[in-house]
């Protein structure tokens, strides 16, 4: 019972070490190094539209390898890369590309980084000439009609003078 326990699991854990050998691999021939290596910056450079974040190289999703495939015939075919890129925005937009192009469109992403650290950068200088204003409107002492006053009160009250001598022996 105990070696055909064995026996069952043996088979059983083969068939799934088996089942590796089949999956796809993709193997895609060119005819010279710069065709290879410009499809290789395709798929680098292009974001797979189902997988969001992840260039086509990167995922093995069914329109991953579909888009990989379709690089490689237009590749073959003796297309441009502008032609190529072109094919590849119509298609699926802007978003295909982790680095969309300079246009209309776009300009507002492409500025915003700039713009963003102006606006930062004036608005620390605004809250610096605030708080520097209001340190120099700060009345830092009393006036001599107001220190008079304050001397005739502590002089008519005599808790004050009890107060008053302890303050100035801790002066000392």
């Amino acid at each position: 019972m105990y070696k055909t326990l064995i026996k069952v699991f043996a088979a059983f854990s083969l068939l799934f070490t088996v089942q590796t050998g089949f999956a796809a691999i993709e193997v895609h021939e060119f005819d010279n190094e710069v065709d290879r290596q410009r499809y290789q910056t395709f798929i680098d450079e292009m974001r797979c539209p189902k997988c969001q974040n992840q260039n086509l190289a990167g995922t093995n999703s069914p329109v991953a390898m579909d888009l990989r495939r379709e690089l490689e015939l237009m590749i073959k075919d003796g297309k441009s890369d502008q032609e190529i890129v072109s094919f590849m925005v119509e298609r699926y937009g802007e978003f295909i590309l982790y680095r969309p192009r300079l246009t209309p469109a776009t300009m507002l992403l492409w500025s915003a980084p700039v713009l963003l650290l102006v606006f930062g950068a004036l608005l620390l200088l605004l809250i610096v000439r605030k708080r520097r204003r209001l340190a120099t409107e700060v009345d830092t002492g009393l006036s001599q009609q107001e220190r008079a006053r304050l001397d005739a009160l502590l002089r008519d009250n005599p808790e004050s003078k009890s107060i008053n001598k302890n303050n100035q022996e801790k002066n000392k």
